[in-house]
Order: structure tokens, then C-alpha cells, then sequence
């Protein structure tokens, strides 16, 4: 029984107790009262009866009439005369009067007997007969059965007026306990919440001023680890000079985003070198050459971030080299994205941005899933080897293979595609994501789409996805993918995890179309997370509504391929997330690359101090998962595990 309930009763009861003590004493009082009351009423009409029959006592009509007279104008049980000498009665009146609505029960509780009274009748100096009178205590029973019901009605007016005014003041004073429930409840859910208006009870106030204290310690405590993993991660995939990821980062990003089979999409490295760099420092000095370098970076983010599919992976790796990975791009956006940044550099003097215009040099190379990252770079310095050969530096595209080919053509895959959604013909496959200190024990599936090439065989994402943006149908796959999980939960009890793009996001009707779809399958929230990749995230206001709507509904949200942004977990802890999976580029060789482990156990206590799960991706050999459970990451998924599959 909850505190309120039990307080509230308490009132009850102590008003129960006082007004039926009160009335009690009272009754008791009244009742010795009725008592003298009843004895005096007979007695004083046994004196007056007495007297007025003196004078007639020897006459017997007389006698009666007086009787009857006296017996008639109260509340008499009986009224006798006797005659003295012989004992005789002489007259004699009897009657049970009525009891005016007074239960049994109570006259048995009330106990009141009758009184009686008796005077004598003389004849000169003689004693001539005796008068007996008994009073009823009807009508005393009466009195005291209304004087009961109204303290009855009085008690439960009392009561009720107290029920409800208890209520109201116990809600208003107990209502900081159910904030302080709320505290722990948002802690669980990774939120931190502060009471800001404090109690008047102190007790209640001492309480809530210790919650607030607790939550602003783990808010603190939370900030700091964050703080500290970013700069960490800052340290070690960051160029200090420009701000662009380092080396480091562009060869981890290059083996995850190119190597992997699965999940990787064909598209272009481009590698831009500034010519001259050592004359150019000893022309113009270090610090000139380094706000060169530092303008360069600059407007090779600007030009990029026209081009989706660069997102961050924008680098410095070393000197006056920057290198660029498209995964997505074809070759009439590789040759756009070479052109405009040759025209960006060049202008670069003119818009005041260096003091000298720097000559530079582009290499395109394109790439296929599954290709070696070192001979893509190979690939890609010859490119740039045959720009820096030219009589005026600038930029050359090198094809080879499958790139080179035009069998993916635009319009062949457009009516494929659109052919291929209309008729739901994209097949569902689940890869196991499992518990890392117990591989047995699955946490939940993640649902892949595959689309089944004209041989039968299932072609990955990475072939179709990059299509389906171009031609702006991701929110038609994301809504025929939902449906097909949502036929095919009601049949199986294991949890799935299912990932929505950005266009689905940033599309109102698409997006709800997917409520509306979630509304009539409330009953399968808990068996069904939402993913968002990090670099796909709305603004911090879109993902709080997205996430309060899931959370409406039933259904949990939790973020893949996260750590190139680790800055903005601040903003994500108050969202309840369901968990974090951390980017395979971060997971790949972590048993052989110190600087890896070291900020993925800085994610992890950060992760852990606000009791949110991490789940490794694309985890592939046993050091790998070695590593990991050591470090307490709570889930894998990756080839090591299982490979995407039909359900069997």
C-alpha cells in the first residue's frame, strides 16, 4: 500500500476512533441523565397522584378518572393504587407505548430500564392506599437514537470533508516523493532531472535536497568521463593543425568502409597534395605555410559538405596531403567534386583567404567492396603521381574493373528498384547481436534488407542503398521493410533491431506513416529497437520528439556506427536510449592497436556511468572479442558471431 493510501487511512481511522470515543462518553452521560430524568418522572407522578387522590379516595370513580388522566399526559409503563388494608388494587392502567423507530439492537445496547416511583394516599391520619408509577424509557430511547444518528451523520460529513481536504494536502505535500520516483526512474532511462523547487517540510526538504545533490554528482560525473573520451578521441583521430581527422582515423575508416564485404558501398578515394609544400615553408615560414594548410582544409570541407557522400571522412594524413572517401559516389560526382575543388583552390588567393594561391594536384580512384585498402592506395597515388607529371598540375580519375564498367547504369537500376518495391520483393535477413561474456545468449537480431540478383543470389545493401538515395526512395524500403518485421514478429519471440535512414526521418509523412504502423502494434514494443546511424541524426530537438513518440509507443531507440561524433553524448543522455553500438572501424585489430582500446574504454566509462549498454559491431576474430570482454562491452555483432541470414 502506497504512503498516501496509507496516511489517508490513518486520518480515517483516527476520526472513526475520536468521534465514536466522543460519542460513546456522550451517550454514557445521557444515559445516566435519562435515568434520574425517568426516576423523578415517575416519582413526582406518584406525589401528584397521591395528593390529588386524597381527598376522593373513597370515591372509585373518581379514582380512575384521575389515574387515566395522569396515565394519559406521559410516558407511563403502568400506574397501580393499592389499597393498604387489604392490599387490594384498586385501580390499575397499563400500556406498551410504541417505539417511535428504534431498532432492537440498539435498546438491547442502550441497557435503559424502567424507573419507578410510589407515594402514599391518606384518609385524614390514616394511610389509606399507595400509589405505584412506572415510567417507560421509550421515549429516552428515542432521544438518544436521533441524538446517534445525527453524531453518525456529523462523523461521516466530517470524514468525507476530511478525506478529500487530507487527500489534497497529503497529494500537495507527497507530490516532491513522486518528482524524487521520476529522478530515479530518468536515471535509469539516462536522463538527470532536478527538482528546483524545494519543499517546505524539512523533512521532505533535507530528502529532496540530497536527490538533487546525488543527480547533479552523476550528471558531473557523466560530463567529465564524456569530456574526457572526446579528448582523447580529439588526441588521437584528430590533425591538430586543421581540424580534419588524421591519418590514423582515414586508414581505420579506409579498411572498415572499403575491405568489408557486407555493409560497404563502391565509391572514390580522392587524395589532394598542395605542390611545393617544403619550398613553400621555407619561402614563406612555418606559420604562413600552416594557415595555407589550415585554408586548404577549409575549403575542401566546404566544397565536401555538398557532397553527402564524404559525411567526415575528410583527412590530413600527412604534410600537405588530404585525402577524401566517398563510399556512394560515381564517377560523374567524382569528376564534379575534383572540379569544384580545383576551382576552389585556385580561388583561394583571390578571396583573400592565402597570401599566395597554392598549386595543387587530384588523384580520383574509385573502389569496390571487398578491395584491398592497400592497393586502392596505390591506385590512388598513381592518379595522383600522373595530375603531378602534367604540364599544368591538376587532376586525373583512374578506372579499372568493375568501376569502369557501365553495367550499374541509371536507368537499369531504377526500373529494378522501383519494380522491386512495388511488388515487396526485398527479402528480410537477421544477423545475431549476443551477449559478450555469454555467446549463446542472443540480446537481439539485426534486420537487413537483400534484394536477390537475377541468378538468385543475394545481393548486400551496400549494392542498392547507394541507388535508392540517389533516387530519393529510402523512406519506400524503410516503410516495406517495417511491414514485413511486423508480419514476421507475432511468430517469434526474439527481439529485432531495425534500422531507420535519414530520409525516413526528415520526411513528415514518412515518418508518420511508421507511427501510424507502430499504433497498431503497440503489443511488439518490447521486442522491437529502432537504430539511427550517428552520422544520419536530426537535430537534437527532431531526435527528442522521435524518441518521446517511440517511447509513447512502446519502442526503444538506440544509435549504430557511433564514435566519430563522441562530443554530442552529452545531448544524448537524457534520451533514454536503448543502447550504443560502436563503430567497427573503432573494433577492427583493437587487439593490436593500443590507441583504440584506450578510447573505447574511455566510451565505456562513460557509457557505464549512466548504465548504458555498448554493443561492438563488425567484431571478427577472437582477440577482438578477447579485448572486449575484458574492457565490459555488453554485446558483439559481427562476422565472429553469425552472418546475416534467413530466418530458419
Amino acid at each position: 500500500m502506497s504512503l498516501f493510501k496509507q496516511l489517508l487511512l490513518a486520518i480515517c481511522l483516527f476520526l472513526v476512533v475520536a468521534f465514536s470515543g466522543s460519542f460513546m462518553v456522550s451517550l454514557e452521560s445521557s444515559r445516566s441523565q435519562y435515568v434520574n430524568q425517568l426516576r423523578s418522572h415517575a416519582q413526582d407522578a406518584a406525589t401528584a397522584l397521591a395528593l390529588s387522590l386524597t381527598p376522593n379516595i373513597d370515591d372509585p370513580a373518581m379514582v380512575e378518572l384521575m389515574v387515566s388522566s395522569i396515565f394519559d399526559s406521559g410516558y407511563y409503563s403502568s400506574i397501580k393504587v393499592v389499597d393498604l388494608g387489604s392490599n387490594a388494587l384498586l385501580v390499575e392502567r397499563h400500556a406498551e407505548p410504541d417505539r417511535g423507530g428504534v431498532p432492537e439492537w440498539f435498546v438491547r445496547m442502550i441497557g435503559l430500564e424502567a424507573a419507578g416511583g410510589d407515594a402514599i394516599v391518606s384518609r385524614g391520619w390514616q394511610q389509606a392506599a399507595r400509589v405505584e408509577v412506572i415510567s417507560h424509557p421509550m421515549f429516552a430511547l428515542a432521544k438518544l437514537w436521533q441524538s446517534a444518528l445525527g453524531s453518525l451523520g456529523w462523523l461521516l460529513l466530517c470524514g468525507a470533508v476530511s478525506a478529500v481536504l487530507g487527500a489534497l494536502l497529503l497529494r500537495r505535500q507527497l507530490r516532491p516523493l513522486d518528482y524524487m520516483v521520476e529522478q530515479s526512474y530518468a536515471i535509469a532511462r539516462r536522463e538527470f532531472l532536478s527538482l528546483p523547487e524545494l519543499p517546505r517540510t524539512p523533512e521532505l526538504r533535507r530528502v529532496v535536497q540530497a536527490m538533487n545533490q546525488m543527480v547533479e554528482k552523476l550528471k558531473a560525473l557523466f560530463s567529465e568521463q564524456a569530456e574526457r573520451s572526446e579528448k582523447l578521441r580529439t588526441e588521437s583521430y584528430q590533425d591538430s593543425l586543421t581540424g580534419l581527422a588524421n591519418r590514423r582515423y582515414f586508414e581505420m575508416q579506409l579498411a572498415a568502409r572499403v575491405s568489408n564485404l557486407e555493409e560497404a558501398r563502391s565509391g572514390y578515394l580522392l587524395l589532394l597534395r598542395v605542390m611545393d609544400l617544403a619550398g613553400l615553408n621555407a619561402r614563406m615560414g612555418g606559420q604562413r605555410t600552416d594557415q595555407l594548410l589550415q585554408a586548404v582544409g577549409e575549403q575542401l570541407r566546404r566544397t565536401c559538405a555538398s557532397f553527402p557522400q564524404t559525411n567526415d571522412l575528410i583527412t590530413r594524413s600527412r604534410g600537405g596531403e588530404f585525402a577524401v572517401l566517398a563510399p556512394g559516389m560515381v564517377h560523374q560526382e567524382a569528376v564534379q567534386l575534383a572540379q569544384a575543388l580545383e576551382a576552389t583552390l585556385r580561388s583561394l588567393h583571390e578571396t583573400g583567404a592565402t597570401d599566395v594561391a597554392p598549386v595543387a594536384c587530384i588523384g580520383l580512384a574509385p573502389y569496390n567492396p571487398g578491395d584491398a585498402p592497400q592497393a586502392l592506395l596505390k591506385l590512388a597515388d598513381e592518379a595522383l603521381a600522373r595530375a603531378e607529371s602534367q604540364p599544368e598540375p591538376s587532376w586525373v580519375c583512374l578506372e579499372q574493373g568493375v568501376a569502369a564498367q557501365a553495367a550499374d547504369s541509371h536507368h537499369a537500376w531504377h526500373a529494378r528498384l522501383d519494380q522491386a518495391l512495388e511488388k515487396g520483393q526485398f527479402e528480410l535477413f537477421f544477423q545475431p547481436v549476443v551477449d559478450s561474456q555469454a555467446p549463446e545468449r542472443i540480446l537481439h537480431y539485426k534486420v537487413i534488407s537483400r534484394l536477390y540478383d537475377e541468378h538468385g543470389e543475394a545481393l548486400a545493401a551496400g549494392r542498392f542503398l547507394p541507388w535508392l538515395e540517389r533516387f530519393g526512395w529510402m523512406a519506400r524500403l524503410d516503410l516495406l521493410v517495417l511491414e514485413k518485421v511486423l508480419k514476421h514478429l507475432p511468430g517469434h519471440r526474439e527481439s529485432l533491431a531495425l534500422n531507420l535512414s535519414a530520409p525516413t526521418l526528415a520526411d513528415p509523412k514518412a515518418l508518420q506513416r511508421v507511427f501510424d504502423l507502430l499504433s497498431h502494434h503497440r503489443a511488439l514494443g518490447t521486442r522491437l529497437t529502432f537504430e539511427i546511424g550517428e552520422e544520419q541524426l536530426p537535430e537534437q530537438p527532431v531526435l527528442e520528439q522521435l524518441t518521446r513518440r517511440l517511447h509513447g509507443l512502446g519502442f526503444g531507440l538506440g544509435l549504430q556506427r557511433f564514435g566519430g561524433r563522441f562530443s554530442m553524448i552529452g545531448n544524448l543522455a537524457h534520451l533514454g536510449l536503448a543502447y550504443l553500438k560502436i563503430d567497427g572501424g573503432y573494433i577492427r585489430s583493437i587487439d593490436l592497436e593500443q590507441h583504440k582500446r584506450l578510447f573505447i574504454e574511455a566510451v565505456q566509462r562513460a557509457a557505464h556511468s549512466i548504465d548504458l549498454p555498448l554493443i561492438a559491431e563488425r567484431v571478427e576474430t577472437e582477440g577482438e572479442l578477447r579485448v572486449l570482454r575484458e574492457m565490459g562491452v555488453q554485446g558483439i555483432q559481427g562476422q565472429l558471431v553469425g552472418q546475416p541470414a534467413p530466418w530458419r
